[in-house]
């Protein structure tokens, strides 16, 4: 397991921007497929983004994000990025930082190994 902290909620009108960064404390993140997921209140926990450990590789994104949000990594910082855009009030959520295993996906709740604490994001109409 590896060490995840998120940073960067908040509150914004609709149709604004936020950027969370989350951080860890792990050796490298070179290995690891690293996401976003979120959980509104009464609602599972759901995928959002990720970014892929593979050289060259394309992130994955849930449909409701797809064109709106964008996931980004830096290696040498150890720091994954999402840049959230045109936000809308059914982004409001707890958004999680999370990490698969080393060389894995991170499609699902059951394919996370570390999870951050959370960061909420509230978005108003």
């Amino acid at each position: 397991q590896v060490q995840l902290v998120e940073s960067g909620g908040g509150l914004v009108q609709a149709g604004g921007s936020l950027r969370l960064s989350c951080a860890t404390s792990a050796q490298t993140i070179s290995y690891y497929d690293m996401g976003w997921f979120r959980q509104a209140p009464g609602k599972e926990r759901e995928f959002v983004a990720a970014t892929t450990w593979r050289i060259g590789g394309s992130p994955y994104y849930a449909d409701s994000v797809k064109g709106r949000f964008t996931v980004s990594r830096d290696n040498a910082k150890k720091t994954v990025y999402l840049q959230m855009n045109s936000l809308r009030p059914d982004d409001t959520a707890v958004y999680y930082c999370a990490a698969g295993a080393p060389f894995q996906g991170v499609y699902s709740v059951s394919s996370v190994r570390s999870w951050g604490q959370g960061t909420q994001v509230t978005v108003s109409s």
